[in-house]
């Protein structure tokens, strides 16, 4: 019999699995995304209920009921394939390339050499070609793979992790199932960190179905590692934190945004931040090693032409978007440079080595709000670091970000980020004075929590 403070957690943690199966099976998809403007807002708002009741549940329950909703929600994005990015398909297909003995970085996709690896899953044939996800290669065929022409993206850590699951059914399915496994395995890094109860703001985040499982994006694994980099950090062992904060970045660059905060107080400490930044170094390096000597420069992949395109640089109208509004549009990636500089020497400086967390959570997230990207995965970081420092008001980030993603346009990423931004602020705020207050600490969870919380 589960005590009475325990129930109501459980009936909206049962409510949000629902809703997310729900969302997943019949909730729309990129290419038909009317029905996820409904369904979004409610599982956003189940996700802050269920957080919020379990502020009551008994401490002895707690770790079993944020591992258990955890699976629950992570099971959810299993449901179907993917439905909102077509990363996967790409996945697949390096892995597929590597378990063959060819390097991913050698051959694009639509490569006539790699024609024997082709099958009707990542090149249907024989349709008209028009699905959400289907695009045709240079020769004219169809493909789920995204940018067939061009080589992957992905850093070393990644590939290896393709390779990994390829065995695992050789399709999305599989791909899918790693993320879960990512997902999950997050979960208990975090519980085994000590932070039972904001764990759960990573566990049962829509946006972990969604982006981990369902589009099972690679991030994941770069969440994972960045957390238990900076949980070791924590406990002093900067070897064993940089190794795994450089496989982070080896997964897909954006974790360097936590190396700040696992610097913190580096200043007091000099010997131990050489440690960590030559161990996160080593690891990045050896990680690529075997790639380059497959390839060479090849390594690279698509890397420059993908920050070319996805708006990095300097004249692009389509970044920046809250700082275009104070700024000429020529000084909006300068502005952002010298913004983020400023945060990263202030965490630097002053940040707390006891809780590499909190600082790694203000670069991250200030990056997001400066760059503005519509890919709302890249704020699975922000997510994983929120359930490691408590400050709820940054999920609002990765909440911009999905609704930019499908919104689309500057007027859209300048509400949703300058809204985001408002939030950030307004929760910093109701902290300080929380503090303030005699005999008071800080809210340590949402306050209101269901219109800043993600909408996966």
């Amino acid at each position: 019999m589960l005590p009475r403070p325990v129930l109501p957690c459980v009936l909206a943690l049962t409510a949000l699995v629902a809703a997310l199966a729900a969302t997943v099976t019949t909730g729309g998809t990129l290419g038909h995304r009317a029905p996820l403007y409904g369904w979004y807002p409610l599982d956003a708002a189940l996700f802050a209920a269920a957080v919020l009741l379990l502020r009551r549940v008994p401490g002895r329950y707690v770790g079993r009921l944020v591992l258990a909703g955890g699976i629950a929600v992570a099971a959810t994005g299993l449901l179907a394939p993917p439905r909102t990015s077509d990363d996967a398909y790409r996945y697949v297909w390096d892995g597929r390339v590597q378990a063959a003995g060819v390097s991913p970085y050698a051959h694009a996709p639509d490569d006539p050499a790699l024609a024997r690896l082709r099958d009707p899953g990542l090149f249907p044939a024989g349709g008209p070609c028009t699905g959400w996800d289907e695009r045709r290669t240079t020769a004219g065929d169809c493909t789920r793979i995204n940018r067939p022409a061009v080589h992957t993206v992905y850093p070393p850590v990644a590939e290896a992790w393709f390779l990994v699951v390829h065995p695992f059914g050789g399709g999305v399915r599989g791909v899918q199932a790693g993320g879960a496994l990512l997902a999950v395995a997050t979960t208990g890094v975090l519980l085994l960190a000590g932070r039972a109860r904001r764990a759960a703001l990573w566990a049962w985040c829509p946006g972990v179905a969604v982006w981990s499982v369902n589009d099972a994006h690679v991030d994941t694994l770069g969440a994972l590692l960045m957390v238990a980099g900076l949980a070791s950090v924590a406990r002093r062992r900067q070897l064993a934190g940089g190794l795994l904060l450089g496989g982070a970045v080896a997964v897909k660059l954006l974790p360097g945004l936590a190396l700040p905060g696992a610097l913190s107080g580096a200043r007091r400490e000099p010997r131990r931040a050489l440690l960590l930044v030559g161990a996160a170094l080593a690891a990045f390096a050896v990680a690529y090693l075997p790639y380059v000597l497959a390839s060479g420069t090849g390594v690279l992949g698509y890397l420059p032409g993908y920050l070319r395109e996805e708006g990095y640089d300097q004249d692009h109208l389509d970044r920046f978007g809250v700082l275009r509004l104070l700024v000429p549009d020529a000084a909006a990636p300068w502005a952002a440079g010298a913004v983020l500089a400023l945060v990263v020497l202030r965490v630097l400086w002053r940040g707390d080595p006891a809780r590499p967390w909190s600082g790694a959570l203000t670069v991250t997230g200030t990056a997001l709000l400066l760059v503005a990207p519509g890919y709302p995965w890249y704020g699975l970081l922000v997510v994983a670091l929120v359930a490691m420092d408590g400050r709820w008001e940054w999920l609002a980030v990765p909440a911009a970000g999905q609704y930019l993603y499908l919104a689309g346009g500057p007027a859209a990423q300048q509400a949703a980020y300058g809204t985001a931004l408002a939030c950030v602020l307004a929760g910093a705020a109701l902290r300080r004075r929380a503090a303030r207050a005699p005999g008071r600490s800080a809210p340590r969870y949402p306050v209101s929590a269901d219109r800043c919380s993600p909408r996966t």
